[in-house]
């Protein structure tokens, strides 16, 4: 978890304009040929001249005027019937629609930053660099005046969605967008040619907390990438093959291609279109306002149930292969007459647990873990649930966990970066995140929220002053118990070593039991009306 401030959605750019009028004298021109023209005001001038001048522009300007912007949005406007035009991301992109030969940078959003680009784009690994050729042709006499190899615009990006926070931006590799003007005969080859767009985004940062990769990455990339229907590639900047085997079922179902690992492929890859960046809309999010077909966290949450189902299904064919082979084995094996009663016995058991509403409590070592956990599971028990007890590691299969949360109707968990796994439930189930001193803005930001954007029964469990680890260490009229908030402000690093680092927790199990039978008489009404509805 990383402590940032909010972020402000944007307001939809008005097309066309590239900065306010008052504080920018260029503006874009058509010219015919990608070429930025000067806007001047004409003065006492004779309306014959005028023409003449202008005429000049027109037809000289391309050639003689340099292309150097000081803005980061390249456009070159065509007719409003021009073939050339993509329309890349009407709803989420300053960038709306992008020239052949062009690139275009939104820089205005706090996460992060997106260019596009169109047109011949080459990679090249060596130099961290994306090229865009617009290429010479010498049949003009006109165009042998120009420069060869000359640079157009160069643009520099980290593809990473943590733009603000300057510590960790510090460590993404940068890449290179030059867009040039070269001779044909002089444009490196293709080694591998690609006929759908490539999307580049770096996973460096804090890839490897589970919040970080959902949030800075896969929810992101889901962001981007879905309007293509999986006729994408996937360009990564710190490419980690753990990363791509542990999120391989969702790349699968994002992209119909294998991931490029730019830093190690010196093969020059070539598109006709490229999205250097991912656009994140806020803390594991997903705004419908922004998306093409107003697509929602839901939609992403089913894209999660469609990659994670034929593994699930996998895994329930390997268990019942294995129940059938004990039993077989058990068959075997002369049973005196008294294992009969307990087989049935056992039998009815089973069927009254599967009735009974599942709970499972996401457990946590070290730092912010439930020292009385066992009571809990008890008590729980107790209510009426059927009680699982998670310990997700790094290396867990997701489609492990996923399985188990989302055949539960309730899961319990303090906060941290394994509340990520709310999006595993599904809708109406029931989410209760412990909250311990001086997170109570985090967790409801990072966690809280989202879950109720999801369809999530989203119960918050601040606890009090004795039921942290705290309290023994601190007098109680210390700022750190009476007034958390006080110490937060002081910064990040307070906050991590002292009520991150430092701190359990130990329920009253009195005051908790409350929010229990709350989740279990909603999630008993709630199958009730799922009954009463499949039997109408």
């Amino acid at each position: 978890m990383v402590h940032h401030h909010r972020y402000h959605q944007l307001r939809k750019p008005t097309e066309y304009i590239i900065k306010d009028e008052e504080s920018q004298n260029h503006v874009v021109m058509d010219c015919s040929s990608s070429v930025y023209c000067k806007r001047t005001q004409p003065k006492l001038l004779s309306f014959l001249f005028l023409i003449i001048f202008l005429s000049c522009c027109y037809v000289f300007a391309p050639f003689f005027l340099g292309p150097s912007f000081s803005l980061s949005l390249l456009y070159s406007y065509g007719p409003e019937n021009d073939s050339n035009q993509d329309v890349v991301d009407v709803k989420a992109s300053a960038c709306s629609s992008v020239s052949s030969g062009t690139i275009c940078c939104d820089r205005s959003g706090y996460r992060s930053d997106i260019c596009v680009m169109k047109g011949d784009i080459r990679t090249h690994a060596s130099s961290s660099s994306i090229f865009l050729y617009n290429s010479i042709s010498h049949n003009n006499s006109v165009s042998r005046t120009i420069e060869e190899d000359q640079v157009l615009q160069h643009e520099k990006i980290k593809p990473y969605t943590r733009k603000w926070e300057t510590s960790v931006m510090d460590t993404i590799d940068e890449l290179n967008l030059v867009a040039k003007k070269v001779n044909s005969g002089n444009v490196q080859g293709c080694d591998v040619q690609h006929d759908v767009p490539a999307v580049f985004f770096s996973n460096g940062g804090y890839t490897g907390n589970v919040y970080h990769e959902f949030n800075d990455g896969i929810i992101p990339l889901y962001i981007t990438s879905q309007r293509f229907n999986k006729k994408v590639v996937f360009v990564i900047l710190e490419y980690h093959s753990w990363w791509i085997t542990k999120y391989g079922d969702i790349l699968s179902h994002l992209s119909e291609f294998p991931p490029i690992n730019f830093s190690e492929d010196n093969r020059t890859h070539c598109f006709s279109k490229a999205i250097v960046g991912l656009k994140i809309h806020d803390e594991l999010a997903v705004d419908s306002s922004l998306m093409e077909g107003n697509k929602s966290i839901v939609d992403f949450r089913n894209l999660l149930d469609k990659a994670y189902s034929p593994r699930i299904k996998g895994l329930i064919k390997d268990e019942e292969r294995e129940a059938q082979e004990k039993l077989r084995q058990q068959r075997q094996i002369s049973l005196s007459p008294s294992s009969e009663p307990e087989s049935k016995t056992s039998q009815g058991s089973q069927q009254i647990a599967q009735t009974k509403p599942k709970l499972v409590i996401v457990s946590r070592s070290g730092s912010r873990a439930i020292t009385n956990e066992n009571l809990l599971v008890k008590m729980a028990e107790e209510i009426g649930f059927k009680v699982k007890v998670l310990k997700p590691k790094k290396t867990t299969e997701l489609a492990k966990i996923y399985r188990v949360l989302n055949e539960s109707d309730v899961m319990i968990g303090v906060h941290g970066a394994a509340m990520t796994h709310f999006m595993f439930m599904k809708p109406r189930s029931v989410f209760i995140q412990v909250v311990p001193l001086g997170t109570n803005w985090a967790a409801d930001t990072y966690y809280g929220e989202p879950a109720r954007k999801l369809g999530l029964k989203y119960i918050g469990y601040e606890i009090h002053p004795k039921e942290s680890s705290l309290y023994r260490k601190y007098d109680k009229n210390d700022p750190i118990l009476k007034d958390p908030d006080s110490i937060t402000k002081k910064g990040w690093e307070y906050t991590k070593k002292i009520y991150l680092d430092s701190q359990n927790v130990k329920l009253d199990l009195r005051r908790f039991r409350k929010r229990l039978h709350r989740a279990y008489e909603y999630t008993i009404l709630r199958s009730k009306l799922n009954l009463q509805h499949q039997q109408q």
